[in-house]
């Protein structure tokens, strides 16, 4: 009787063991899943959903004066931007939370897209020299620096903002497929999407 009361309570030690083993693995392998999900979605960082092209001219100008402001000399230059501006979202941005007991990612915020990147072809025209103020190759790159700027500032008033607004279901939909691909679920109940139409709100 007493040996089979040991066998008994040797069997349920060693289950009693086995399992806390085995939660202890799994709620380590859990927390393993939910650090590489978040690293994975930091490493995507930036998504482009919306890209517009832009044709400008821009006209630049710089004045110089000497002896007393007596002379001046003016160089100016007509610039044709050819540019092509790619709108999206910075993950790196997004805020996330993990629930390694239910295995889902809680979505908090969601950033509002901005200019990613700006491509640009620059063609000067009509570029004239003042007679004591001249072109050199630091006053070019002044020059692409602010064209860029020029068709940034455009952006807003392009409506692309809109439109990759429009796309951010789309954005989110790419983090839920991360998130599914370690058998996990993304809750981003707390993002307000608009009806059918899918837009992120301000």
């Amino acid at each position: 009787m007493e040996t089979f009361l040991i066998i008994i309570i040797s069997i349920l030690v060693t289950l009693g063991i086995v399992t806390i083993y085995r939660q202890w693995r799994s709620k380590r392998i859990t927390n393993a899943q939910s650090l590489l999900l978040l690293d994975k979605v930091k490493r995507v960082c930036k998504f482009i959903t919306v890209e517009g092209d832009f044709a400008e001219i821009y006209h630049y100008e710089d004045v110089k004066e000497k002896f007393l402001k007596l002379i001046s000399s003016k160089k100016k230059a007509l610039v044709v931007i050819n540019a092509k501006a790619h709108v999206g979202f910075d993950f790196s941005k997004v805020k996330m939370a993990t629930n390694t007991k239910t295995k889902t990612v809680v979505l908090s915020h969601f950033p509002q897209p901005e200019v990613l990147s700006i491509e640009s072809d620059i063609n000067y025209y009509d570029k004239k020299d003042g007679m004591f103020n001249k072109f050199d190759a630091s006053d070019l790159t002044e020059l692409h620096t602010q064209a860029k700027e020029h068709i940034r500032e455009k952006v807003p008033e392009s409506g692309l903002y809109n439109v990759a607004r429009k796309e951010a279901l789309e954005a989110i939909q790419l983090i839920e497929n991360l998130v599914q691909t370690i058998g996990w679920t993304l809750d981003y109940s707390a993002i307000k999407i608009e009806n059918k139409d899918s837009k992120l709100l301000k």
